[in-house]
């Protein structure tokens, strides 16, 4: 097969993504749409009654909603360590992963400065964080890395992409007039010079070095959201890069389920493979070995010195009422698939899936743990209030409103993988070209 043959037999394959629409993909859409809006109800609930239709209150005023915030921004870190680090070191397996690490970065950091608003009793007084917001305060600080990052995110997603917009415009011919002619106006008159390849790879890799202290601020400033308060069990001076390995972890999570997903559905075997998943699934043990490391540090430390207040939240967790959690977390969401992904025949996609899921609802659950055990054992006593406020119980309105904001991700992360390239052709293309000229 020529070269020509080969470029036109992977441009078609990979674009079968855009330019099938079957009936699995309208149910798909229809169910992840449909339950967003009536999950979207239960917020003008909120926004019409008060916080109160929540579990949170006076003493746990943090639960769901900001343990969500949190997860969400830790995963969108994950297109920094694929596409930047994983980029600038020359490693070539990630490079048809970079697009889906992209997207999902993308999609959770969008919707994790909305998450901020569901915790919000006054939300249509947000732009006072703007216009009053202290340099002092980690939250104004939260918001200027948060904004950042989405912004550097959608530039890394859309630059490698212009070659590969160009690429549908002239091949996607049985698709609506508007998204030719959007493909069109996006690919900039895309022609392919040696001169337009060498300004995208030039501005590519300068976002690239960007995005790193951001990616690693946007979590950091998360941490000391908690870190710079004195309660126990927030009181760490590890935060920012326990917050950041963990961030790693859920990310990769992430983007193995997403590798799956497409793999089987738009029969991408021949570019996302079980060698990628294998490189996925060491990746995975790194990561979690060094979130590891940081859950023994941050558990031993105050365990060994058993202060006081310590003794009490530590005691919660570890025999007490988060025991079941907090066990069932680090033993299903982190240690045992640590364990399992050191043999090679699990390295492989379904076993990956499996495992994946397991991490990423052990991610989120992890939060929880963080926000709420904390709150539930303030310094001084909790006296004379009723039962509710002592101990937190999430509320159906809260859970629904929760879910809001991950059908929303789902939502635009299909979208996004429906009308573009999940796989860079231009890019694979040129490095293929590359490689032969060495």
């Amino acid at each position: 097969m020529s070269k020509k043959e080969s470029f036109d037999k992977m441009t078609t394959d990979i674009l079968r993504s855009v330019r099938l629409t079957n009936l699995s993909f309208k149910i798909w859409m229809g169910f992840i749409t449909v339950s967003f809006l009536i999950c979207i109800y239960a917020y003008t609930i909120q926004l019409r009654e008060g916080l109160g239709v929540a579990g949170i209150r006076d003493y746990v005023s943090w639960g769901m909603y900001i343990s969500n915030f949190v997860f969400f921004v830790a995963t969108s870190l994950i297109g920094m360590l694929i596409s930047a680090v994983l980029g600038l070191s020359g490693i070539k397996w990630a490079a048809p992963l970079a697009r889906i690490a992209e997207i999902i970065a993308l999609a959770f950091a969008m919707v994790a400065g909305l998450v901020i608003v569901s915790d919000m009793g006054r939300p249509e007084r947000l732009a006072y964080v703007f216009i009053y917001g202290r340099i002092q305060s980690p939250i104004l600080w939260d918001v200027t890395v948060v904004t950042t990052y989405v912004a550097i995110s959608a530039l890394l997603l859309y630059l490698p992409l212009i070659p590969d917009l160009k690429i549908c415009y002239d091949r996607l011919e049985n698709i609506p007039k508007l998204q030719r002619n959007i493909y069109k106006w996006l690919s900039l008159d895309w022609s392919g010079s040696p001169e337009q390849i060498k300004i995208v790879r030039r501005s590519v890799r300068i976002l690239l070095i960007l995005i790193i202290p951001v990616a690693m601020g946007i979590h950091t400033v998360t941490s000391w959201l908690f870190a710079a308060t004195t309660r126990t069990g927030w009181d760490s001076t590890i935060f920012g890069p326990y917050f950041v390995s963990g961030a790693f972890v859920s990310g990769c999570a992430a983007v193995i389920i997403a590798m799956f997903v497409y793999r089987k559905t738009y029969h991408l075997d021949k570019y996302i493979t079980e060698f990628h998943f294998d490189k996925m699934g060491r990746l995975l043990v790194l990561v979690s070995l060094v979130y590891l490391y940081f859950n023994l540090n941050e558990y031993l430390v105050p365990g060994y010195k058993m202060k006081k207040f310590d003794h009490f939240h530590l005691m919660e967790l570890f025999s007490g009422r988060f025991a079941l959690l907090f066990w069932g977390t680090q033993l299903l969401g982190l240690v045992i698939p640590l364990i399992l992904l050191l043999f090679k025949k699990i390295r492989r996609p379904l076993p990956m899936l499996v495992i994946a899921i397991f991490v990423l609802a052990g991610a989120w659950l992890k939060r929880l743990l963080i926000v709420v055990p904390t709150m539930e054992n303030p310094y001084l006593p909790i006296q004379n209030v009723p039962l509710n406020f002592k101990f937190y119980t999430p509320t159906l309105i809260e859970t629904a409103i929760t879910l809001a904001s991950i059908f929303l991700v789902l939502i635009i992360i299909t979208v996004l993988s429906k009308v573009v390239p999940i796989i860079p052709i231009q890019e694979i293309e040129l490095d293929e070209h590359e490689s032969e000229s060495v």
